[in-house]
């Protein structure tokens, strides 16, 4: 959008309350090609608003408040003096609002045909078509979008991931390592491990505090980039939210926050599917990590991972660590 050159890289302070209940906090204010970006002073993501949802809830007013459209108990505000992200946003709204198409005739009979062709497509097996064609149109920077608001809510029920100024970048080198975006340490909420949208991995504490040999951790971040694989982390979200979630994703490029919160519920509760030996023991190969740590991890006795130790494509190699030690005791501390 050309309007929107102007403005890039914008940012500005701000104060933002995700409900009522919540405590306000310091956060920093980013303006995206069509989102507004809400991080915390560590620059962690908190929220992704679209830009063309913002409403303001007290124009003329000052600190300007403004929320979600439909979700007004989340809130942002903006002092006075941040004038150039309000006009920012302003700008911005009014280009989307001259670019939709205004009410008539073509637009009235436009609208009759969608309806009466999705009651059609309803009655012959729409959802399925849907989905499948939703899971396909979800470009992977609006997956990463998905996966940042997911984590957020999460961190609701589990808090805060872990993250110290030190171990940061030692979790990317291990995400860099094991082939994913990002790695993410939980004190609580999640048992072992989870995949989001757009390459988040999401790890218990007890990986890094647990275990000497960090292969042991990588191998957990290779399990759920396997599953991945064989199962799109979108797709759950489809299925849980139900053909209305889809519906709304695939028209408007949204996920309600209700249906972000049934699935964490969902998942977080739920028990992990097993993954393919075979599939698994190719990760194992191609990120060059030693499955045996991890599958005496799994099972102290090894019987039930034999195959895991037996058939190890790193057996008998000389391998660079995982991890140095220093970056390893880096990372057994990050939740301390």
């Amino acid at each position: 959008m050309t309007v929107l050159r102007e403005f890039q890289r914008l940012e500005a302070v701000g104060i933002w309350r995700p409900s009522p209940e919540d405590q306000r906090r310091d956060v920093i204010v980013s303006l995206g090609n069509a989102t507004l970006t809400i991080t915390d002073m560590r620059d962690r993501p908190l929220a992704h608003w679209s830009l063309a949802a913002v409403e303001r809830a007290n124009p003329g007013e000052f600190p300007a408040l403004y929320h979600p459209d439909g979700d007004p108990g989340e809130t942002l505000e903006l002092a006075e003096d941040e004038s150039t992200m309000r006009e920012a946003i302003e700008t911005v709204q009014n280009a989307i609002s001259r670019a939709r198409p205004r009410p008539g005739r073509l637009r009235v009979f436009g609208g009759i045909g969608v309806v009466a062709c999705a009651l059609a497509l309803l009655a012959f097996g729409l959802p399925q078509t849907m989905r499948t064609q939703t899971l396909a149109a979800v470009s992977e920077v609006h997956r990463k979008a998905i996966g940042q608001a997911l984590l957020g809510r999460i961190e609701r029920v589990s808090g805060q991931a872990c993250s110290t100024p030190e171990a940061d970048p030692i979790l990317k080198k291990l995400a860099e390592r094991t082939g994913v975006r990002r790695v993410a340490v939980l004190r609580s909420g999640i048992a072992e491990s989870l995949t989001l949208p757009g390459g988040i991995v999401l790890m218990h504490r007890s990986y890094f505090e647990d275990y000497e040999d960090p292969a042991v951790a990588a191998g957990a971040v290779l399990v759920e980039h396997v599953r991945a694989d064989e199962r799109d982390p979108m797709a759950d979200i489809l299925d849980i939210g139900g053909i209305g979630a889809t519906f709304r994703l695939l028209t408007t490029g949204e996920i309600r926050r209700d249906t972000l919160d049934r699935y964490s519920e969902t998942m977080l509760s739920s028990p992990r599917p097993d993954v393919e030996t075979e599939a698994l023991l190719a990760e194992f190969a191609r990120a060059a990590i030693p499955s045996t740590p991890y599958a005496y991890a799994r099972d102290v006795t090894g019987e039930s991972t034999v195959s895991l130790i037996e058939a190890d494509p790193m057996a008998g190699r000389e391998l660079a660590p995982v991890l140095n030690d220093r970056d390893w005791v880096q990372l057994q501390n990050i939740c301390g």
